[in-house]
């Protein structure tokens, strides 16, 4: 729980903090970057870790996720220029990718099924605690003291997870010949990074018809056909393709592709509207996004229950609907809703994401026996992240396109060529005072048409994860060898 509350809160007081690192450092158009590039690195590593976790125990595997974790947060926390942030935001992601896998499979081991649900709600509390906790300090941080604090936040309680499992983890591993699917990590780690840029740049550095994009599309597609075909004869695949013969497994995994989409494009873009838009401090746009992580632990504590008494997909597509809820509130809000508007649609889709999130692993978990469920486990997580990764890259470069034609042709209104990147100025508080009313009313404009772009967006994905969840079997799958 403490190891899987550094990764938590890390998320939300990134979140709250981008719009100070973007007034600092400039460059809003490498504003989805920083979490494109964390993202990607957890994504690709996720699979990674989760199968060499059932190949050398979870004990080293945690442990050394967190060290890397750690040396990536001390990076970030220096960072002069948004590049290097970026860069070491990769390094960050590398460590993150063994955090929450692994922890929640631990729990998987060392509980039985009956205990599983209960315990799993208890393990989601740990985004509540963060979520509450995180935003605040990250705006007490930024306002009071400086935004390379939020980064180094994570270094005690980084060693705190590490002394506690190096001393209380005991467990008996099977010797036997362990075989590294490394091919299919760098042909997955090209599929999605060349996918990546395309998302984020086209249609703004790069045009959607010209030959660069083109090209990043081939090697993106051809990437990831050659994965699919090498898992298919890796003696030890990164992803076991056979389980998602599975239906429960199957859809709870593409399911939780949307979902990771929506996760993404709400807390990466809440605070920007919130600081940039509606002009309210730090503190105020981290605890619009508190108010997701508060309904998510409460849902995933009643979804333990839920799940023995209504079964999973009941419950499941009562987190789908919490979801479409939540996400119609987002594309209705305007500056004169206020922070309440965002924090009521930042809850209803926290309650969502707990009751779908905790049913999928519960059954994913039971479908699988011990030394396929590291992988499995993985294998949902792997799908979120990657959600979120392709998310991010997606909804960032929405908006930065929607953007760049409501700012074409304004000329400089007195103050230089209006750009993307003009919008740092709109997140950084003494800059945004200084603008002149039109530029400022051109800017805030511009990024609410961008951002209730995206928000539609994320109603069509809702949609369509409800739909997918109607297909889940109404009888649960009896588990393989368990």
């Amino acid at each position: 729980m403490l190891a899987m509350f550094m990764g938590a809160i890390e998320a939300t007081i990134v979140s709250t903090a981008m719009p100070a690192i973007v007034g600092d450092l400039g460059g809003f158009s490498l504003y989805s970057w920083v979490f494109s590039a964390y993202l990607l690195m957890n994504a690709v590593t996720v699979l990674i870790y989760g199968k060499l976790s059932d190949l050398f125990g979870r004990k080293p595997i945690l442990i050394f996720g967190i060290i890397i974790f750690l040396i990536g947060s001390i990076l970030c926390g220096l960072a002069p220029s948004m590049e290097l942030l970026i860069l070491f935001r990769l390094i960050q992601g590398f460590g993150a990718g063994a955090v929450t896998p692994v922890a929640t499979t631990i729990v998987g081991d060392i509980y039985t099924k009956e205990e599983r649900a209960k315990i799993q709600g208890y393990l989601s509390s740990v985004w509540g605690i963060s979520a509450v906790s995180g935003p605040a300090i990250g705006g007490l941080l930024v306002e009071f003291v400086s935004w390379r604090y939020v980064f180094w936040i994570n270094i005690p309680l980084g060693f705190l997870a590490i002394a506690g499992i190096w001393f209380f983890l005991h467990e008996n591993i099977e010797k036997k010949k362990r075989s590294i699917d490394y091919r299919g990590a760098v042909l997955l780690t090209f599929a999605i990074s060349s996918f990546m840029v395309l998302l984020v740049e086209g249609g703004v550095h790069i045009s959607w018809t010209s030959v660069q994009a083109a090209a990043l599309m081939l090697v993106s597609t051809a990437a990831f056909i050659l994965f699919v075909l090498n898992e298919r004869k890796a003696v030890e695949p990164m992803m076991d393709f056979s389980m998602w013969g599975v239906r429960p497994i199957f859809i709870a995994n593409i399911t939780s592709l949307v979902t990771g989409m929506m996760l993404i494009g709400i807390s990466s873009f809440l605070p920007a509207f919130v600081q940039g838009v509606m002009e309210r401090s730090p503190i105020v746009a981290g605890f619009t996004l508190t108010a997701m992580s508060i309904g998510w632990p409460i849902a995933s504590t009643v979804s333990g229950w839920l799940l023995l008494k209504i079964g999973f997909r009941t419950t499941s597509l009562l987190g789908g609907g919490a979801l479409i809820i939540g996400s119609l509130l987002f594309a209705t809000l305007s500056p004169e809703g206020g922070p309440l508007w965002a924090a009521a649609g930042s809850f209803a889709f926290g309650v969502g994401m707990g009751l779908t999130s905790t049913a999928f692993i519960v059954s994913i978990q039971s479908t699988v026996p011990w030394e396929q469920r590291g992988a499995a486990t993985a294998g949902n997580m792997f799908m979120r992240n990657l959600g979120n990764t392709i998310g991010a890259a997606l909804l960032g470069g929405i908006l930065n396109s929607v953007l760049q034609s409501h700012l074409k042709d304004k000329g400089d209104l007195g103050i230089g060529e209006i750009t993307i990147d003009s919008m740092n100025m709109l997140l950084n508080e003494s800059e945004r005072r200084a603008l002149p009313v039109d530029v400022k009313t051109l800017l805030q404009e511009g990024l609410t048409g961008a951002l209730h772009t995206v928000y539609l967006v994320l109603v069509i994905f809702a949609v369509i994860s409800l739909v997918l969840m109607a297909f889940l079997p109404k009888k649960e799958v009896e588990p393989r060898g368990e």
